[in-house]
Formats: C-alpha cells, sequence, structure tokens
C-alpha cells in the first residue's frame, strides 16, 4: 500500500480510502490511485485489512468489532415492544455476537441526530457496517439518512428497500403463503379467504397475495374464486363490512396477519374453529395456540449479519449496483384454531399441543 500512496502521490489513508470506493475521496483521486494500484500489480485483501483495522482501534491483539444496529421503525422503543422487531433483534444479535461482533442501537427517527451527525457517530466509533430493522411502515429510508448508505455498508431485514436500494433479508413471503393454502387444503378445507391490509401486501410486493392465489388456482382451478378482503382499517371500526364479505364469499378458514380477526368473528357468533378456521401468516408464541406459518424472524436476523459481515469483509461500501436478497423459509405450526382432520405428517411441521 505504501508503494501505490508513493506512485499515486497520496497518503496511505487515502488509498486505503480510494480501493474501497468510499465518497470522502474524489473520482480523480480513486482513479489515480486505481491506476498505480493496477501498475504495481496491487491486490486488496479485504479480510485481512478488516481484521487489522479493527485491532489498531481495539489497541490490542484481539478482534473486536462492532455493528450498527439502526431501529427504522417510528417507535423508538420498537426493539423492546413491538411484536414483531424484537425477534430480529435478537437473531441478530446472537449471530453478530458467534462471529465475534458487538452491536450498538441508534433510532434512525431520532430529531436531534442527523444523517451527518450518525455517520460521525459511527465512524468514531469504527462502526464498519450497519443492519437495518424495524422498517414495516414504508420501503423507503429517512431521506436525510442517505449519508450512510453512502459510507457503510448496510442490510434491511424484513423487506425489500425502494429508497435506497439496499440488500436485504427477509422471510419468503411467496411460498409462506402458497404452503399455508397447501397445509389448510390437507385439513379439508375448500373454500380458504384472505383478510389483509393492502398497505402491508404493497410493502412486499403482494408477495402473499401472489401465494393465495396460485394455491386458489393449483387446488380450487377457476370455481367460484374468493376475492381478499382488504378493508382491514374500515373493519376495525365498523364490523359491517366484514361481515358482508363473509356472507357474500362463506370462506370456511381465513388466512390473516390480524389476531383480532378472532374477536371479530366471535363478536358475530361465529366459532373458531366449528365455523371457521383461522390461520396465522405470522404465528408468534404470543398466541401459541394459533395454527400459522413461522417466519422465523431469529433467523431472518441472522442471515441478515451474515450477509452484512461478508459485505464488510468485501471491502464493499455505497449503495450497491446490484441488491442481494436473501430469503428465510417459514414452518407450518399446527394449533386449535384449525380443525384437526386429514392432518399429513410432513418434514418441517411440527405439532403445537399448547
Amino acid at each position: 500500500m505504501a508503494r501505490v500512496a508513493e506512485a499515486a502521490g497520496v497518503s496511505k489513508n487515502t488509498v486505503s480510502l480510494a480501493l474501497r470506493n468510499s465518497p470522502r475521496i474524489s473520482a480523480e483521486t480513486r482513479l489515480r490511485v486505481e491506476r498505480a494500484a493496477a501498475r504495481l500489480g496491487y491486490q486488496r485483501n479485504a479480510a485481512v485489512s478488516c481484521l487489522m483495522a479493527e485491532m489498531r482501534r481495539s489497541g490490542s491483539g484481539g478482534f473486536s468489532a462492532t455493528l450498527a444496529l439502526l431501529n427504522a421503525n417510528e417507535d423508538r422503543e420498537a426493539f423492546r415492544v413491538h411484536p414483531t422487531v424484537p425477534r430480529y433483534v435478537a437473531g441478530a444479535r446472537r449471530r453478530a455476537a458467534e462471529l465475534g461482533y458487538g452491536c450498538d442501537e441508534f433510532w434512525l427517527h431520532d430529531p436531534e441526530v442527523s444523517g451527518k451527525r450518525l455517520a460521525s457517530i459511527l465512524r468514531a466509533r469504527g462502526i464498519r457496517g450497519a443492519l437495518v430493522v424495524g422498517l414495516l411502515s414504508s420501503n423507503r429510508l429517512p431521506e436525510r439518512m442517505r449519508v450512510l448508505w453512502d459510507e457503510i455498508p448496510a442490510v434491511v431485514t424484513g423487506v425489500r428497500p425502494r429508497g435506497p436500494g439496499l440488500s436485504f433479508a427477509g422471510a419468503d413471503q411467496f411460498s409462506l403463503a402458497l404452503r399455508a393454502y397447501e397445509e389448510a387444503w390437507a385439513l379439508g378445507y375448500r373454500r380458504p379467504g384472505l383478510v389483509l391490509d393492502p398497505v402491508i401486501d404493497a410493502l412486499i410486493d403482494g408477495r402473499f397475495t401472489a401465494g393465495y392465489l396460485i394455491g386458489e388456482r393449483r387446488w380450487r382451478g377457476d370455481s367460484d374464486p374468493i376475492p381478499p378482503f382488504h378493508r382491514i382499517v374500515e373493519a376495525r371500526q365498523d364490523r359491517r363490512c366484514f361481515q358482508e364479505w363473509l356472507e357474500a364469499t362463506r370462506p370456511d378458514v381465513v388466512f390473516t396477519l390480524y389476531h383480532e380477526v378472532e374477536r371479530w368473528v366471535s363478536e358475530l357468533g361465529i366459532r373458531v374453529p366449528a365455523d371457521l378456521g383461522l390461520i396465522q401468516y405470522e404465528w408468534r408464541e404470543q398466541r401459541g395456540y394459533w395454527a400459522g406459518m413461522d417466519q422465523r424472524n431469529d433467523l431472518v436476523g441472522e442471515a441478515a449479519v451474515d450477509l452484512l459481515v461478508s459485505m464488510i469483509h468485501h471491502g464493499q461500501e455505497g449503495i450497491p449496483d446490484r441488491v442481494i436478497a436473501t430469503q428465510v423459509t417459514s414452518e407450518w405450526v399446527m394449533g386449535r384454531t384449525v380443525r384437526r382432520q386429514a392432518v399429513r405428517k410432513k418434514a418441517g411441521s411440527r405439532e403445537n399441543q399448547r
């Protein structure tokens, strides 16, 4: 690196930043460094460089590094109190610890911390990568934080971000919805319906609805299609629209993300599962008696860390030219909200006796 710096007429630190495509280095200087490195046959070992940098920061011979856990949820306490987010965080922390990384938490919506200020904090702490967790109401990150994505590699958990386009890890919602349909059919249900907020489905590019509709086509053919119920917000204020949908479509089982649907049908005098089955697209231990699909969001958190650490070790920085997506398959969980008939034992399934 010293020879490259001498040939390019810059410092070794400038060479290091230029070869990592840091936005802090001008395009002209970066090109001069790259040409000097090519002439000298220099090849950077990203893994070794990362290790040495962390050793210098820690002041010891041991490897110690830190990742940023960026809370993208509007709730500052989402890492602890949200029904979904903590499981991502637990998996991410577990995997980070296994790989020798600690985690520092930051809230992206903190009104007192700008993107420039947060980037400065991360640099001062020697943080080389960021994991974005809790992006659930939108697939766009705060514009004022854009400087972060130009400086360090970042991976988003749960959803595919559209602004900016970062790599991400999440559940495979399409195969999840299709598997749920398959399990319902195996239990003897013949008129599955879908109850889903269109905002949530749009956030994941319609993959829940796509899996459901493919299930409709595969098992029910073209006979009497059942339109999904999307008026979730309205139904929370007035159950009549939900009741009208039930009476018009006559489903015998419902796929949903919302445990409150159990209360809705109870208020209408409908018994679960005797009159109507309920299947949760995101099964949670808090209501373990439900049947549904366990998205294994802890494994999503682990997968996101694996992807991020790989990016760090390969010296990647800035918004990627090509987004990498890691998808985690879900598991079927049998529960008391569906009838127990024609149950098949399948690899990857697990019986919940609670």
